[in-house]
């Protein structure tokens, strides 16, 4: 498409065309794709009480309507971070995706969404050193025993304490190989209980400064064995889950998420373009992903990630379908009413991920396709947990409701 045609917009455009995934086995009708957004609305398991604080959360019907209201006919939604263990991160409202409970909890959402005809895929998740040990009940781990940051303390005091520590004097603890072994189990357990739960397939999470990232990052990555130093050593751990995971439930039920540019929760790389094309290059050569997912570059971050990455290196993702080969690339965090137009046409990517939009506007794949206004969304009521969970979560309304108020 010439940079003077003006891109198709609205039905026209190939955002409305077919798009397949897992490896040939899943066809979208569009490619529009709802993000993972933690939205901290799980339930606690037990009920909470001041003695016993609540470290299990599963999803509810609540959060099965939520999924439903934006399921569109041949439509991707991918979940929120699903914790893989209860040391992954045990955030207040964040379900996990390891015991019994919970995966009847995820039942109720994979129902829902398959009974629209929407595709859904657990993006599963260990948070790794950003884990708090005093919602966990354990010591974070990483990568190394870099912590997360070395001028902000706990947002909480220590148990049995009365004030906050610095970060740096409770670092977290560097994953031996016994607990590298432990940590892929984890994930093993997880996706096959995804799988169980009804799920299409599954995401892992290898972006935003979490456990999977923290090995691929030099700047947290320290460690002298077959695990740190070089890219490739650097993604061993990283490939070594996907692949795993891969022969459990097969490869073409894996898709990764990754942020080459993401600087969140304090990533720092020496050389981003050999890290995450080293990692591109070794996953294709598993062959079958389903689909590779990208978090785009920050205008706003730029001075912390651009001397990494190679000052006037390209930002698209030419650099990762050398590696990744026929593999779908998505992309998120750029998108919205007017800036996707043209993103699949021009080849840059396969297919869109919005996020916060999918939040106020739960028909948002129909308002793109009709030209109608979007509903903006409020990001004080982004996040739980809260008394009244369906506020700013199941309350909002159609356009074709809000018209007809």
């Amino acid at each position: 498409m010439s940079s003077l045609t003006p891109a198709p917009r609205g039905g026209s455009s190939a955002l409305f065309t077919p798009l397949t995934i897992a490896n040939g086995k899943t066809t979208l009708n569009h490619r529009i794709i709802m993000a993972p957004m933690t939205r901290n609305r799980g339930i606690p398991l037990p009920p909470s009480d001041p003695s016993t604080p609540t470290r299990i959360w599963i999803p509810d019907s609540l959060i099965a309507t939520y999924y439903s209201q934006r399921t569109t006919p041949g439509g991707l939604q991918i979940t929120e971070s699903a914790l893989v263990s209860p040391s992954a991160g045990a955030m207040p409202g964040v379900p996990g995706l390891w015991l019994p409970e919970q995966i009847e909890g995820w039942k109720l959402v994979t129902s829902a969404v398959h009974k629209k005809g929407g595709t859904i895929y657990a993006q599963l998740c260990h948070h790794g050193r950003v884990a708090l040990p005093q919602f966990t009940g354990l010591p974070a781990v990483s990568a190394s025993a870099t912590p997360w940051s070395t001028d902000e303390k706990y947002p909480y005091p220590p148990p049995g304490e009365s004030s906050r520590v610095m970060l740096k004097e409770i670092p977290p603890l560097e994953l031996s190989e016994e607990g590298l072994k432990n940590t892929i189990a984890d994930f093993l357990t997880a996706a096959k209980n995804a799988m169980e739960a009804g799920f299409d397939g599954v995401e892992l999470h290898a972006g935003n400064g979490y456990l999977l990232e923290q090995f691929l990052a030099s700047g947290v990555n320290k460690r002298t064995d077959k695990y740190g130093g070089s890219a490739e050593n650097r993604c061993r751990f990283v490939v070594e889950v996907v692949e795993e995971v891969g022969k459990a439930i097969g490869i073409e039920n894996v898709a990764v998420r990754m942020s080459p540019w993401g600087v969140y929760n304090d990533i720092q790389d020496d050389d981003r373009f050999e890290t995450w094309g080293t990692l591109c290059r070794a996953l294709g050569k598993l062959g079958g992903l389903s689909y590779v997912h990208f978090v785009e570059a920050r205008e706003d971050e730029k001075p912390l990630w651009e001397k990494s990455w190679g000052e006037g290196r390209e930002l698209g993702f030419e650099w990762a379908r050398e590696g990744l080969g026929s593999v779908p690339v998505f992309s998120a965090g750029v998108w919205d009413a007017d800036s996707v137009w043209g993103a699949v046409e021009t080849g840059k990517v396969d297919a869109c991920v919005f996020a916060r939009w999918f939040v106020s506007n739960l028909d948002l794949v129909e308002r793109l396709k009709l030209g109608k206004e979007l509903t903006m969304y409020n990001r004080a009521k982004f996040y739980g947990p809260t008394s009244k969970r369906e506020v700013g979560y199941t309350d909002y309304l159609t356009w074709g409701e809000s018209a007809g108020k």
